[in-house]
C-alpha cells in the first residue's frame, strides 16, 4: 500500500482543490495511474461515477457513461498526475530486460540513466530496498519465484535475494540484461549479457548477508607450464601438428596459466618453423 509524504499530501490537496475533487478520489486515482505505470488506470470510487478506465490517448469509460462534464474533468485530472508521475524519480518503469528462456523473470529499469533518488510523493517500502544500502538506487530490478534481483551497473554489482539471503555478485565487465532461471527446487539461475547466456555461478560473490566472503584459495597444484619447454615441432613436421601446438598453447592462455607475451613468444617460434 502507498503512503504520502508529507510534501505528496501536499501536492494532492493542490490537485484536488484545482480538479474539484475530494483529496481521498485523488489519491485513489494516483495510485492507479501509479499501477498503470502512468499511462493507464483502472479505478472504482464514486467521485468518479464508480468503476472506470483511463487510457493515455483519449480512450475514458466511466460508469456514468453519458456524463461529458465529469469525462472532461477525469481526463485532466489523469493527465495531470500522468504527468506528474513521470517526473518523479524511479516511479514509472521506462524499460525491461527480457528474461532470456520461457519462464524466466525480467528486469525492469528504475532509470533511464544513471541513478536517480527517491520519489517526494511516496514514502519508500522498506521491503522494496532489500540490498546493501551502500550500492545505492539499481538501475533494474526485477523478481521470479522467490529470487529478487537488483542490477547497479556503475558499481558493476549484482544484488540476488534468495530465500531472505541477500548475495552480491561482482559482475565484473558484464552488461547484464535480463536473467533465467531453471525450473524445479534448486533451479539454476543464469543470466544474458554481450557474451551471451552465462550461469550466475560463474560471477565471484562479494558478500552474503553484509558480511564479506573471501575468494576461493588458489588451486592445490601448479599449473602445467610444461609446454613452454618442449622443443618445437622438427622441420619437417607437417603444418597440422604446428597449428595444434598452437592451439593448446591458445587454451592455456586462456585458462592464465601462460600470459600473453609467454603465448607470443611460442607462437612465433612455432610459426617460424612452416
Amino acid at each position: 500500500m502507498q503512503h504520502l509524504t508529507p510534501q505528496g499530501q501536499q501536492i494532492v490537496d493542490d490537485i484536488a482543490r484545482r480538479h474539484g475533487f475530494s483529496q481521498d478520489a485523488v489519491t485513489h486515482m494516483l495510485v492507479a495511474v501509479l499501477n498503470g505505470n502512468g499511462g493507464m488506470a483502472q479505478f472504482s470510487h464514486p467521485e468518479f461515477g464508480g468503476s472506470g478506465q483511463w487510457m493515455q490517448g483519449g480512450m475514458l469509460m466511466l460508469g456514468d457513461m453519458f456524463n461529458s462534464s465529469l469525462k472532461g474533468r477525469v481526463d485532466a485530472l489523469c493527465y495531470e498526475l500522468s504527468n506528474l508521475l513521470a517526473n518523479q524519480p524511479g516511479l514509472l518503469q521506462s524499460g525491461s530486460f527480457q528474461s532470456q528462456s520461457q519462464g524466466g523473470g525480467s528486469f525492469q529499469n528504475q532509470t533511464s540513466g544513471g541513478f536517480r533518488g527517491e520519489s517526494d510523493l511516496f514514502v519508500p517500502d522498506p521491503a522494496d530496498h532489500w540490498w546493501p544500502q551502500e550500492l545505492g538506487v539499481p538501475n533494474a530490478t526485477g523478481t521470479q519465484n522467490n529470487v529478487k534481483y537488483a542490477y547497479f551497473a556503475e558499481a558493476r554489482r549484482l544484488a540476488v535475494n534468495t530465500g531472505g539471503d541477500v548475495w552480491v555478485y561482482d559482475t565484473l565487465d558484464h552488461q547484464i540484461g535480463g536473467f533465467s532461471q531453471q525450473q524445479g527446487m534448486g533451479g539454476s539461475i543464469s543470466f544474458g549479457s554481450q557474451y551471451g547466456t552465462i550461469d550466475l555461478g560463474r560471477l565471484p560473490v562479494v558478500s552474503r548477508n553484509g558480511q564479506s566472503v573471501e575468494a576461493p584459495p588458489p588451486p592445490a597444484y601448479a599449473p602445467d607450464r610444461s609446454m613452454l619447454n618442449q622443443p618445437a615441432p622438427n622441420p619437417h613436421a607437417n603444418e597440422g601438428d604446428i597449428f595444434a601446438a598452437i592451439e593448446r598453447l591458445g587454451d592455456l592462455r586462456a585458462k592464465g596459466i601462460l600470459t600473453d607475451d609467454e603465448f607470443n613468444a611460442k607462437k612465433a617460434e612455432l610459426l617460424a618453423r612452416l
